[in-house]
């Protein structure tokens, strides 16, 4: 049986006052020669201006539509998108097209022109519209400064790595000063360690300069690295939305569960083998395997010390990792408890100023000898303080 303490309640949505973009009702609807695909359906939120907000989901969730009617890269065929303010779909094209310009977006393909150099890349759409020599010269040397490429500018696409094509990619999206940065897949065609230092990059950006960044990505890690808020979209639908710390710590819709398993500590397949449902009639010679859980909610930490107080017996740190997002503690630990002495109730464990976890679940029962053999992971409890 498992005991959790309440979930906290997600905090109120910005309201369109101080709000980057609000989607009001927002739905897509594709034709297509076998029907009418819904692509998007019932979308209503707010995002905060300044904050660096994710858009995750499966394959097909909608995920590239509802960014892309941010700047109208897709009409909504339901309800409308104010950025900042300004309903996007009542403008003129004339109108959209100096809205775009305060709408900057990177690709993950780059969209890089071979034939010109890194200069010239990022100088294009100052030049397409109309800005003086000055001022081009001035704006794209203070960005690939920014971008570290300055070092590159004579340099031509098919002479840089992935990461510097997407620096450009980058430089080139703010050339106007956007407040708002649309990343479609940004770091999807790069490796681990590029994707970190693009992610650390945007970050940077977001906080130095205030730009909002909206990001859609199918990895949870990444949310993980950046995001402050995260949309989970299922088939076109809002499954969950919540600070990245929150929906990490306790995701409730399946969805959200189903992208967060690569991330999440599993039961090692040696304990899971040497697992049992029952102790023996006696109880002699096991320990029972209790499961302690952490969502991130409040200021509770996994403090060892406290922990091996409120337990019985001899216990043992089995398996397990805690993880932190934006300041708060999230993960599980799986702990041996010996003895014959009963456990506390598990909801208390959970309750009040003396909880040691958001939830605690009793998983089985494990032979001592197990236990005590220093299985790979195993380590005792004494007076170290936090995990």
């Amino acid at each position: 049986m498992t005991h959790e303490a309440m979930p906290p309640q997600p905090p109120r949505p910005p309201g369109h006052a101080d709000a980057a973009v609000v989607f009001e009702g927002v739905g897509k609807t594709y034709q297509s020669s076998a029907g009418p695909l819904q692509a998007l359906a019932g979308i209503d939120l707010a995002i905060a201006r300044g904050s660096v907000f994710g858009i995750i989901g499966r394959s097909g969730a909608g995920k590239s539509s509802l960014l892309r009617t941010i700047n109208r890269l897709e009409e909504p065929t339901e309800g409308r998108v104010l950025v900042e303010g300004v309903d996007i779909g009542r403008l003129s094209q004339h109108e959209l097209v100096r809205q775009r310009r305060r709408i900057g977006m990177i690709f993950q393909h780059f969209n890089l022109l071979a034939f010109k150099t890194v200069w010239d890349n990022v100088a294009l759409p100052m030049q397409v519209a109309g800005c003086s020599a000055a001022q081009t010269h001035a704006r794209v040397q203070e960005l690939l400064e920014l971008v570290g490429l300055a070092d590159k500018k004579s340099m031509y696409p098919r002479q840089l790595s992935g990461g510097q094509k997407q620096r450009v990619g980058i430089a080139r999206a703010l050339v106007h000063n956007p407040p708002i940065l649309l990343c479609d897949e940004a770091t999807s065609a790069l490796d681990p360690e590029t994707t970190q230092a693009i992610l650390q990059l945007l970050r940077d950006i977001n906080r130095r300069l205030g730009i909002t960044v909206i990001l859609i990505t199918h990895e949870m890690s990444v949310i993980r690295e950046i995001a402050d808020h995260v949309l989970v979209l299922e088939q076109g639908r809002i499954a969950e939305l919540g600070p990245v710390w929150q929906v990490f710590g306790a995701p409730q819709h399946p969805a959200t569960q189903a992208l967060l398993a690569p991330l999440q500590q599993q039961l090692p397949d040696e304990l899971r083998a040497r697992l049992l449902p029952q102790a023996p009639a006696n109880g002699a010679g096991h320990a029972r395997v209790l499961q302690l859980g952490y969502t991130g909610a409040g200021a509770l930490e996994p403090d060892l010390l406290r922990i091996a107080q409120a337990l019985p017996g001899p216990v043992r740190l089995l398996h397990g990792g805690v993880d932190r997002i934006q300041g708060h503690a999230y993960g599980r630990l799986l702990l041996a408890v010996g003895g014959s002495a009963p456990l506390p109730d598990l909801q208390a464990l959970c309750q009040g100023e003396q909880a040691i976890a958001h939830s605690a679940q009793l998983l089985g029962h494990i032979a001592l000898e197990h236990v005590a053999l220093g299985d790979a992971g195993l380590a005792a409890i004494s007076g170290e303080r936090h995990v």
